[in-house]
Formats: structure tokens, C-alpha cells, sequence
């Protein structure tokens, strides 16, 4: 591996690290234009035809941290290659607000996801995810 390699692995680590920390753990959500390329492809959305582009991602993360206000990712390992990084997660927060249409418990979430996110010049181009969603929705009284 050559120095060149290891920089572009090291920058692909902290992107996807400043994404969950910065944009999903502390809701600056200005910054998914920084970190997404302009044509994103969110190949696992929240909701239905999202349009290419960080715009979509926006209210998702921002309903997401309504329905959770206390939502946190963990990451939890982290495989890095040139253009893409796959991450395990650990997602936690109190289900306290309206969560896409799910009206609140007051119940603690603790779930596992599975995520790879495709870079390409630097920024986020792709993203496929993988939610325990059934533990999801036991644990916040839907099921």
C-alpha cells in the first residue's frame, strides 16, 4: 500500500465517521451538502422515490432525530477500501416524538444496522443499509 492509498483510506474513514457523528448524531444536516456527492444515490431511503441528491436525506435525518431526539450511532467496526466503507452500527435513543407517522411510547430503541456507503471523489455517492427493522418495531411498541 503506498502513502497515496493509506491518505485516501484515512479520508474515507473520518467522512463516513464526521457523517454518523456530526450529521445523524448532532442533526447539522447543512452539512450532508458537504459530505454527499450533488447526484447521492440513497438505494435504502426511509421513504419512498427519493430524488438523487442530499436534499431527500435531509428530512429524514430530521425526522428521524424528532421521533428520537436523543438518537446516537455507535460505531461499532468499520472496513475501509478506496471507494467504499462498510459500517457496523449501533443505533440508541428514546422513541419520545412522531416517528414517521408512529405516535411515541417513551420506549428505549438499542438496534443494529449494517451500512455501506460508495465514495467517490471525496464524497458519499451511494448508500445501501441494513436495519434490524422487526427489533425495530418491537421495541418501540409497534408490533
Amino acid at each position: 500500500m503506498t502513502i497515496d492509498d493509506t491518505t485516501i483510506l484515512q479520508r474515507n474513514r473520518e467522512l463516513v465517521t464526521r457523517y454518523f457523528e456530526e450529521v445523524w448524531n448532532q442533526g447539522q444536516l447543512d452539512l450532508l451538502d458537504e459530505l454527499m456527492a450533488p447526484d447521492y444515490i440513497n438505494h435504502s431511503s426511509s421513504t419512498p422515490n427519493p430524488r438523487p441528491g442530499p436534499a431527500d436525506l435531509k428530512p429524514i435525518v430530521a425526522e428521524m432525530r424528532r421521533g428520537i431526539p436523543d438518537l446516537h450511532y455507535d460505531i461499532l467496526d468499520m472496513v475501509v477500501a478506496a471507494d467504499k466503507v462498510a459500517v457496523h452500527l449501533r443505533m440508541t435513543g428514546t422513541h419520545t416524538g412522531t416517528l414517521f407517522k408512529m405516535q411515541p411510547q417513551g420506549r428505549r430503541i438499542d438496534v443494529r444496522q449494517m451500512q455501506i456507503e460508495w465514495i467517490r471523489g471525496g464524497r458519499i455517492a451511494q448508500h445501501w443499509r441494513l436495519t434490524d427493522d422487526l427489533a425495530l418495531l418491537r421495541q418501540i411498541g409497534q408490533l
